[in-house]
Parts: structure tokens; sequence; C-alpha cells
């Protein structure tokens, strides 16, 4: 059964509003991720990946992610837009977030802009922030979105909506 779209209000934008295939675009806002309450990751030169139902994925270009902070990458899945991914176990402050970034090293040409560069899963970490702004996990733990307040949904990933 296909949601209903939440119509965005002033300000806002819908997930339901981004293409299919998704667009990858350049982000104005600094992007940080804290971990044990350690900073792991700050940029003001990130980009976001936009899919129809998805909330935004945010990509850090990997000199701005701290060194050490990510372990041996491994092989993970692929994405059918952006190419083969590569899982990274995740460490700062004396806490370990298993899987809990990845990249495409390799990606597809749309995508070569994020070569590299780094995504973080909002889930296991202290903090996700899009500016000022703390981002929450996209649903259901599969999919690395944030969702952040001047976002609305319905968003993939809980359940039943794998066939969205």
């Amino acid at each position: 059964m296909r949601p209903i779209p939440i119509r965005p209000g002033p300000g806002q934008e819908s997930v339901w509003d981004y293409p299919r295939p998704p667009r990858l675009e350049p982000v104005k806002e600094r992007l940080t991720v804290v971990l044990g309450g350690q900073t792991i990751a700050s940029t003001t030169a990130g980009f976001r990946v936009l899919e129809t139902s998805h909330p935004p994925t945010y990509y850090f270009p990997p000199e701005d992610v701290a060194l050490g902070v990510l372990g041996p990458p491994r092989r993970a899945g692929i994405c059918e837009w952006k190419g083969r991914a590569v899982l990274f176990d995740v460490t700062g402050g004396g806490r370990q977030a298993p899987g809990a970034a990845w990249a495409y090293p390799d990606p597809t040409p749309d995508f070569r802009r994020i070569a590299g560069a780094i995504a973080f899963y909002a889930g296991p970490m202290d903090s996700c922030l899009v500016g000022d702004v703390r981002a929450e996990p996209q649903p259901g733990g599969f999919y690395g979105g944030w969702i952040t307040p001047g976002l609305v949904g319905p968003f993939k990933g809980g359940p039943g909506t794998m066939g969205w």
C-alpha cells in the first residue's frame, strides 16, 4: 500500500518531492557527528543524497573525519544507484559503534563526487547535527538517513515500508 505523503508547510521539505533516481547536492550547513563525547566528523563541504521516501543521507569528505575513528573497511551491500559500499566500525571517546559508517570507494558516475566520502548512521551516535539542529535516525536501522525538524514523510524504513 502506497503511503499518503504529508503536505510540507512553509520552510519544510517532503521526502516525497525528492527524485528517483536520487539526486546528489552539496550541503551549506556544517555537518557534525559526535560519538562518546568526541566530535569524530565535522565539515562544511558535505553532500546529501535525496531519494524519494528517504530522509537525506549525509556524506563527509574523508579529510573531515577524525583520524583513527574508522576501523578497516569491509565489503557491504550494493546500492542500485551508487554501487558497492564498504562498511566501517566507528570508535569515538572510548565507545565503539560496529558497522555505523559506510562509503562508496568507486561509485557510479552520477555519484563520483562522494567517492570515498563517509556517511554515518545517526542511531549509534551521541548526536548528528545539520547546522545546530539535531537529526534523528531514519526508522528501521537499515537505511542511514537523518531526519531533521524541517522534513516531512512518511519515511521509508519502518515496519511495512520495504515495498514502497
